[in-house]
């Protein structure tokens, strides 16, 4: 996994820090184009209707381990945009990480720690053109439906919550005892930090990647 930090407590501090990201190698400069990704390997039976491709806002259940042999091609360019230190995203975080270094994905991260720069870290990450966002913390649930409506081109994969209205590029991976939909609509009465495992958090990041490599975008995958 070749991963870059790039905390963004200002968006000045961000951009600087996505410019000096590019690292030592020509697999490493984003600012090339490369191969669309493409998912090794097939979901397995149970994933979803074989017969229907899941409409945009719709949920889907998949039978567990049925994403277990999707991975994503070489050099699949992911940012992490993540916010909070909370035991909860921490465990989200360390999945993704995890997930990253065993997938060899290019992976760099976008860490805000103001408020008020939430959304420029969602602009700036999606200015970096990866093949995914992944999301992780629930205050940059309501920033994310700000922002992704503007940018259909661009997949967004968020683990451990949801968009109460995600658009056609905002996948979903949650279960009972996640399923934060944003402030207005307030915290689940099934919320359950202890629900937050790291091997819940792994199968959410697996299954949602294994979702969005295969066209299923802008649904909820529930994991329980």
């Amino acid at each position: 996994m070749r991963s870059r930090l790039l905390p963004a407590r200002t968006l000045a501090a961000v951009v600087a820090l996505a410019a000096l990201a590019g690292g030592c190698g020509a697999g490493d400069d984003w600012s090339r184009p490369h191969a669309e990704p493409t998912a090794v390997g097939s979901l397995a039976p149970g994933f979803s209707d074989p017969a229907a491709t899941p409409a945009p806002e719709s949920t889907i259940t998949p039978r567990a381990g049925s994403w277990d042999d999707v991975r994503p091609s070489e050099d699949y360019r992911v940012v992490l945009l993540t916010t909070g230190q909370d035991p909860q995203t921490r465990t989200l975080v360390d999945a993704v990480l995890t997930w990253a270094e065993e997938n060899d994905v290019d992976l760099r991260t976008i860490a805000p720690t103001d408020p008020h720069q939430y959304v420029a870290s969602i602009s700036q990450a999606i200015q970096l053109k990866p093949d995914l966002i992944v999301s992780a913390g629930n205050d940059l649930v309501d920033p994310l439906a700000m922002v992704s409506p503007n940018h259909l081109d661009q997949q967004f994969l968020v683990v451990g919550a949801e968009l109460a209205e995600p658009t056609e590029n905002v996948t979903a991976a949650d279960w009972t005892g996640a399923s934060f939909r944003g402030e207005g609509l307030g915290m689940s009465s099934t919320y359950d930090p202890a629900s937050f495992t790291p091997e819940r958090a792994g199968r959410a990041i697996r299954a949602g990647v294994a979702a969005v490599l295969n066209g299923m975008t802008g649904i909820v995958i529930w994991l329980d």
